[in-house]
């Protein structure tokens, strides 16, 4: 017979060796990390004393190149870099630090992490500038295509964000289709532009510049540097703000980077900038590079949506001028940069925010999808990555763990079960099957399938005493299969509301802030299945007497999972 015991102590002892490894090692350290420390001078900063985000940009780039190439053992090239937002200005005289690391590596590329902070050497106060997450691609070597070993995440931290950087790789490979589709089904919405007697005419900011790629402005590899690409369409960019307001502007945010094609030593790069839109505190500003030698074609290297602002003397915002669109494309431009002033926000809402900064249930449009389904996802890989669960009881080799985080209850279920995880997983998906196994579904309905990884239910759950009104949910399901062996499959619930669905006068409308399973295949035809649950009110009357020891019906409940995932295992799978 099977050892599940033998199984679940080797791999429980390997990962507590690892870790006490580290942790029992002072002055533990990345072996891909990289620091930078610069002190800004005024050669650094713009006539206000300010250091340039162009140069930033730069010591950025450079510094997480290092990191990339310091765990390749070649060279590596910037591919693309994520969304940013500059949370302060650094003056001159201050220091900046930059550290970077390799957070994953996939087969030819990488995550790289990167944080700024400024540091005043006065005051010995250091503050956080911004966090960005860069990816880099290893360059061809002599013998072909080069296979990137893997990173092997040591610390809790570290495995958080090897976890994370799975999920942030498939928002990118998807990034341009979805923001397409978000687009397409937000301008509709934007109406018509709307007239303004005293507004500026767009083709005021438009601003054009070429730069000759010199050697200093190119990297070991004869390549121009991506960061010093990137401080060139800053620049261009804040002139054409600067044009819209007659004033400094300062860059608060920038859309992500991407990086189309490569640039060199004798090509000349034409930058383009122009305001698209502006509102009431804020403007977006469109600029792109393109690259030439000689009479060839314009070439495209890259493109990004640069957010501005102008701050008076207490740096608050100030009220800025508003723009009028050229006919056809500009206004084009105007109308997106609406529905992408929507994303950010949406974006922001609900991934910058704290989860108890938040209601639980968020509003679902598809507007937000893409970043209710990341922030659903990521949760619950955050919560799979902690390592201080206290195990509270055993029943049936089924294990419940808890840990108490900022006045919430976290727990966790954990078993295994002689079912492929690719089986465990297709037979979890449907929530419209756990009503087989789970007391604590009564009813659940499909409302709306968003797509091929996201599926929206309607869940009715039993009163816990005579009294009460039974239980309703909207859940959100997001399903993620493996990215490589090392990840577990993913089904993550969180609750949201839809305008379709309000609360049913004979239930009370519950919430869910994190829950779902992990499935980790331990062989072949062995799966470790892990249940997680943030526990929100609406789910302690559940579960509080099973963590107090008074009641055994979780225990029963998953014993009777593995009983259904084992007389279905030979099911068929779609």
């Amino acid at each position: 017979m099977f050892d599940f015991g033998l199984i679940m102590m080797s791999h429980e002892k390997e990962a507590e060796r690892r870790v006490s490894d580290v942790s029992g090692t002072e002055g533990y350290r990345n072996p891909t990390e990289v620091k930078m420390s610069q002190i800004v001078l005024p050669c650094h900063a713009n006539h206000r004393g300010e250091l340039s985000v162009g140069q930033l940009l730069k010591w950025m780039d450079s510094t997480a190149c290092l990191s990339a190439e310091r765990h390749a053992g070649c060279s590596c090239i910037t591919a693309s870099v994520d969304d940013i937002h500059f949370e302060h200005i650094i003056g001159v005289g201050k220091v900046v630090n930059i550290i970077a690391k390799v957070n994953r590596a996939f087969t030819s590329s990488m995550e790289v992490g990167i944080l700024v902070t400024c540091e005043d050497l006065y005051t010995d106060r250091q503050w956080k500038v911004c966090h960005a997450f860069a990816t880099f691609v290893a360059r061809r070597t002599e013998t072909g295509k080069v296979q990137l070993k893997q990173v092997m995440p040591l610390t809790q931290t570290e495995q958080m964000e090897y976890s994370l950087a799975a999920e942030r790789r498939r928002m990118r490979l998807i990034h341009a289709e979805i923001m397409t589709d978000l687009l397409s089904s937000s301008t509709s919405q934007l109406g018509e532009c709307r007239e303004y007697e005293d507004a500026v005419p767009a083709e005021r900011t438009r601003v054009e510049s070429v730069e000759l790629v010199l050697p200093p402005h190119a990297n070991h590899q004869v390549s121009t540097f991506g960061g010093q690409i990137m401080a060139w369409m800053e620049n261009v960019a804040t002139i054409s703000a600067c044009r819209l307001c007659n004033a400094h502007p300062t860059l608060r945010a920038i859309d992500m980077f991407h990086f189309r094609g490569p640039s060199h030593i004798g090509d000349r790069l034409v930058l383009k900038a122009i305001v698209n839109n502006a509102f009431k505190h804020s403007m977006e500003v469109g600029v792109c590079a393109e690259a030439y030698q000689g009479g060839e074609p314009l070439r495209h290297i890259n493109s990004a949506f640069m957010t501005f602002e102008v701050l008076d003397s207490d740096r608050k915002p100030q009220t800025l001028p508003r723009i009028r669109p050229e006919p056809v494309d500009g206004l084009r431009r105007y109308k997106e940069a609406i529905a992408r002033k929507k994303i950010r926000l949406d974006r922001k809402y609900i991934i910058s925010c704290k989860h108890n900064e938040v209601p639980l249930s968020v509003p679902w449009d598809p507007s937000n999808q893409m970043y209710l389904s990341y922030n659903n996802v990521s949760a619950l890989k955050l919560m799979d990555a902690r390592n201080s669960w206290i195990l509270t009881s055993e029943k049936n080799k089924v294990r419940l763990y808890t840990q108490e985080e900022n006045q919430r209850l976290l727990f966790k279920v954990e078993m295994h079960v002689c079912v492929p995880a690719a089986q465990t997983f297709y037979l979890l998906s449907d929530l419209t099957r756990r009503t087989q196994w789970d007391q604590h579904y009564e009813e659940c309905e499909v409302i709306m399938q968003a797509d091929e990884d996201d599926t929206i239910y309607r869940v009715t759950t039993p009163s816990v005493s005579k009294r009460d009104k039974r239980m309703e949910f909207i859940l959100l399901a997001s399903r993620r299969k493996p990215c490589d062996a090392r990840d577990p499959y993913l089904i993550a619930l969180r609750s949201v509301t839809l305008p379709t669905h309000p609360p049913a006068e004979l239930c009370t409308r519950g919430e869910v802030l994190c829950a779902g399973f992990t499935i980790l295949e331990e062989c072949s035809f062995v799966s470790k299945v892990t249940y997680y649950n943030q526990a929100t009110p609406g789910v302690l009357p559940y579960i509080s007497t099973d963590i107090a020891g008074l009641s055994s019906s979780f225990y029963s409940s998953f014993s009777a999972c593995s009983l259904y995932l084992e007389a279905n295992k030979h099911s068929q799978t779609v």
